[in-house]
């Protein structure tokens, strides 16, 4: 297809997507796009799937749209490079994830039984484990990506080795050790260990670890709550600013104990708002 008669279309489809891409990797296409390869856009693709659960978070199903066209694009990007090389293309990708559904939906395109949820997902588990052959549970808790969010990567390693009993038998257990991992921090403080430090560096990591397991036990996304938090000190702290403003009052200028004054203000100024609502 030209690129006229790409123009004079009113409507697109996947197709037309590959096509574009080809388009502009051709001698005669963009330069940028020509000069990229998998790593020079791998942020990209991060960027794009953040986006894509902003969306989802926000329940903007107009953003999500968009944002789910930008995460194909650098589906198709990728493909496309490889397909230059030789090695596979856009229909080789579609038939190994057909392969892959098909093959691990056996109670669906097979004889296999899966009344419930949880049974599809240990059948899921199970296929998964012989397809990768992965024949110990190390071997499973390795294959846990390094590049994931590391509250996420802890939290499915956790999951991981509770499938095979190593955890704790509740959620008081989990905050046993969170205490037990604290003390140790507190030791090392002590003894005046700096930022430095590899054994703090290492307790502290212990200590988040920790943390993970518990909000796991809990029932609670460590990820996801973590995000809450962080939104709910900026939305604090900007009204911390605004007070401060408001009484004629620079931040940068004011002692530690007196924007702690102004926090707590601000925060039992919340809870009354949410005993009264």
């Amino acid at each position: 297809m030209d690129i006229k008669t790409l123009l004079k279309k009113e409507r697109y489809d996947f197709s037309d997507l590959v096509t574009i891409m080809a388009i502009l990797r051709s001698e005669e296409g963009c330069p940028w796009d020509r000069e990229q390869d998998h790593k020079s856009i791998r942020n990209n693709f991060i960027e794009e799937t953040y986006e894509v659960i902003e969306a989802i978070d926000t329940d903007d199903i107009k953003l999500l749209r968009e944002e789910l066209g930008d995460v194909l694009l650098q589906v198709v990007f990728h493909a496309r490079m490889e397909e230059e090389l030789g090695n596979f293309d856009i229909h080789d990708v579609a038939n190994d994830i057909c392969a892959k559904l098909i093959s691990r939906h056996p109670h669906i395109f097979a004889d296999v039984t899966a009344k419930t949820s949880e049974a599809v997902l240990q059948n899921w588990e199970k296929i998964k484990q012989k397809e990768k052959s992965r024949e110990t549970v190390t071997s499973n808790l390795r294959s846990v990506p390094f590049m994931l969010p590391a509250l996420m990567r802890a939290a499915k390693v956790g999951k991981n080795a509770a499938k095979v009993g190593f955890d704790f038998p509740d959620a008081e257990g989990a905050m046993s050790k969170v205490y037990e991992e604290l003390e140790e921090v507190r030791e090392l403080l002590a003894k005046g260990e700096g930022e430095s430090s590899t054994g703090l560096d290492e307790e502290i990591g212990d200590l988040l670890f920790a943390v993970v397991n518990l909000a796991r036990k809990a029932g609670v996304d460590g990820e996801a709550a973590l995000n809450r938090a962080t939104d709910k000190f900026i939305c604090r702290f900007e009204k911390i600013e605004k007070r401060a403003a408001y009484e004629g009052r620079e931040l940068a200028k004011m002692s530690l104990e007196e924007m702690d004054s102004l926090w707590d203000r601000i925060k039992m100024g919340e809870k009354w708002e949410k005993l009264n609502k």
